[in-house]
């Protein structure tokens, strides 16, 4: 658990510094769908029973760029990936017909990256790969593009809303101290971004939690938000309560659109959005956690503007 955590963590800092700066087209109607690796994948599958070899070292040589940024800490290799196939092959096969109806998505996803165009004019578009990999990730940003695990698909139900989420964080560049605070902003700024351009709304569960649980929760992430450690907030869970994973997606999403809804200029919200220089002073703006910062700064006999120094 702790090592895919650090995974995660080093992810989510490559992606904020690094994706943004990749050379992917500043056309949405340019969006690519790459899918040649499912075809790949379906191609190996068959051959399992009947090959003496491994089947799989070949979808992995003839991959797309999507394979490449799939392999590392997903499928590891072309064994690792065989044995997990073998294993669940009955699970793989749920997903075998799940792109037929891709064309449909596809055409979708060019209208939300439009609609990013039309927020965010110097966006970028990176292409999307469907991969397979070995049930340990439904999706991820990388410097090749979105690729998503499609093993994971048993249908195209919320794929746009995915995709967007990845697409925001292509174009994020948050600075700051790597704390709490900071990496709730990042992942929930690309859920309220993403939300808006597709009409998708993502993580469901956690958000239905946190507007149920909303003062307890508040009340705790005021005490945590300048912490670096993340546990119980993203990426999983110490099972000390009943809170759902990633609730600050939710808690992130919330002080965005707080922040959003007192800007006059919308366009110009959405840029100091994936562009926030001062996360604390964000915060701040967003006026989100006013009574419970009032309240904690009170108990410490502190004033409002010194919490956020």
């Amino acid at each position: 658990m702790k090592l895919n955590l650090v995974f995660t963590t080093l992810f989510v800092i490559f992606s904020n510094f690094i994706l943004g700066q990749s050379n992917f087209s500043n056309n949405p109607l340019d969006a690519i769908f790459e899918t040649k690796d499912s075809k790949n994948f379906w191609d190996a599958f068959d051959k399992m029973d009947k090959s003496k070899q491994n089947p799989f070292v070949e979808y992995m040589q003839k991959g797309s760029p999507g394979i490449k940024g799939f392999t590392e800490n997903r499928i590891i290799n072309a064994d690792s990936l065989f044995a997990v196939v073998k294993k669940r092959k009955a699970d793989y096969e749920l997903s075998r017909n799940v792109l037929d109806n891709i064309s449909s998505k596809e055409k979708r996803v060019r209208a939300i990256y439009s609609a990013l165009k039309y927020w965010y004019p110097n966006a970028k578009f990176p292409p999307i790969y469907f991969v397979y990999g070995r049930f340990n990730s439904g999706g991820t940003s990388a410097p090749e593009g979105i690729i998503i695990g499609t093993e994971k698909l048993t249908n195209l139900d919320g794929i746009s809303g995915l995709i967007a989420h990845e697409l925001i964080h292509y174009q994020q560049k948050i600075e700051g101290k790597d704390v709490l605070l900071k990496w709730c902003l990042l992942e929930g700024g690309a859920d309220f971004i993403g939300e808006l351009i597709s009409g998708d709304a993502i993580n469901q569960l956690s958000y239905q939690y946190g507007e149920q649980n909303k003062d307890k929760l508040c009340q705790e992430f005021v005490m945590r938000l300048k912490n670096p450690d993340y546990q119980d907030w993203l990426y999983g869970t110490s099972k000390k309560d009943d809170r759902p994973n990633d609730l600050g997606y939710w808690m992130g999403y919330k002080i965005t659109e707080a922040y959003f809804n007192r800007q006059k200029d919308k366009q110009k919200a959405i840029d100091e959005i994936i562009n926030i220089k001062d996360p604390m002073q964000f915060l701040k703006q967003s006026g989100f956690l006013d009574a419970y910062i009032e309240k904690y700064q009170k108990s410490k006999k502190e004033s409002f503007d010194e919490f956020f120094k």
